[in-house]
């Protein structure tokens, strides 16, 4: 994770007119590795607004029905995942992005061995 700031006037300023930062994460797929008959899961950034938490998934693994008390974006960087919401199940491939609403109740299935990552949209 890199964090940079400067002193000097930026179109970057709030309305307060300090300054905001710029917070970035490279590799995000390398930052967790798949573990045999296990999800793992780690937060690999908190910032104003959004929280990034990276999941690695064996095949057959399964997050149950469960809900977020937030917008979440769902984004898979390895592998192949279905997502049961609203009804239906998607499966969701490397490329592809998926948005649910605040409590929307919803389960992942590892089709594959598979790495994800939730895009926690916290506006608090």
């Amino acid at each position: 994770m890199t964090e940079s700031s400067s002193t000097r006037p930026s179109m970057l300023a709030s309305p307060s007119g300090t300054l905001a930062h710029l917070t970035s994460v490279e590799e995000l797929a390398g930052l967790v590795s798949i573990q045999p008959e296990s999800t793992l899961s780690r937060t690999v950034l908190k910032e104003e607004g959004a929280r990034i938490v990276l999941f690695a998934f064996d095949k057959g693994q399964v997050l149950t029905e469960h809900t977020a008390a937030m917008p979440v974006l769902l984004m898979v960087l390895e592998g192949r995942l279905a997502i049961t919401a609203d009804g239906r199940t998607e499966e969701l491939v490397p490329g592809g992005v998926m948005h649910m609403g605040t409590r929307l109740p919803h389960a992942v299935d590892a089709l594959e061995p598979s790495k994800l990552a939730l895009i926690m949209l916290d506006q608090r």
